[in-house]
């Protein structure tokens, strides 16, 4: 059983008065209210992480300088287990928000994302990963949003291509790569991601019933 947000208050009050803040409950519509000189910290109780909680959060960051939420951490194991493989989207959703995220366990805080401004880390691998899959695609054959049908990436689309040029019969993976014009013909040959392709001898390939199929079934692809 979860613990009631009324047991998360006292170990709170201790973390945030050892802070040097004077705390106090249910001031206004915050659930926490700490003060230090002129700087005013609002914490917003709940008995789990959700939607609710960070609309209080973002609430309260209108009246207070900084703003924290603060859940009870499971106290079964496999409750526990679960709760920490989310925790991380949940950081991450606080921290792009400017909200702090704290637990309690045991009777002792834990802090996971401390309040301030948004500065996300720059991916450049992953934005260079990203804009050259978008170059490579020669057309735009999946809706955004879909979630129950293949995915045509660029890498589908070559794979297509080489399986066109297998349609009439084992070739040669270098006749496959002239024909499909594909340069990486070689490399979807040998590894064959989809099952698209069999090994007819040394560097002769041939195409399976899977790709036969396929050239049914993305056919509106490779008229693009």
């Amino acid at each position: 059983m979860r613990p009631a947000e009324t047991e998360l208050y006292a170990p709170v009050k201790r973390f945030l008065e050892g802070l040097g803040f004077a705390v106090k409950g249910e001031v206004g519509h915050c659930d926490v209210l700490a003060v230090r000189a002129d700087e005013a910290v609002a914490v917003e109780l709940k008995a789990e992480f959700g939607l609710k909680l960070v609309y209080q959060g973002i609430e309260r960051q209108a009246v207070a300088d900084l703003v924290w939420l603060c859940v009870p951490e499971p106290p079964a194991a496999r409750a526990h287990a679960a709760w920490t493989r989310r925790l991380g989207d949940a950081v991450r959703l606080c921290r792009m928000l400017g909200l702090g995220l704290m637990s309690v366990r045991r009777g002792r805080v834990a802090v996971h994302a401390d309040p301030g401004p948004y500065r996300p880390r720059r991916d450049r691998v992953g934005r260079v990963k990203l804009l050259a899959e978008f170059a490579a695609r020669a057309g735009d054959h999946t809706p955004g949003g879909s979630t129950r049908r293949p995915i045509v990436t660029a890498y589908r689309e070559d794979a297509l291509r080489c399986a066109r040029a297998l349609a009439d019969g084992p070739l040669a993976v270098a006749a496959v790569r002239r024909m499909a014009e594909v340069d990486r013909a070689g490399a979807i040959l040998l590894r064959n991601v989809y099952g698209w392709f069999a090994r007819e001898g040394r560097g002769r390939y041939a195409l399976t019933p899977d790709g036969h199929a396929a050239l049914e079934r993305f056919a509106h692809v490779l008229a693009e």
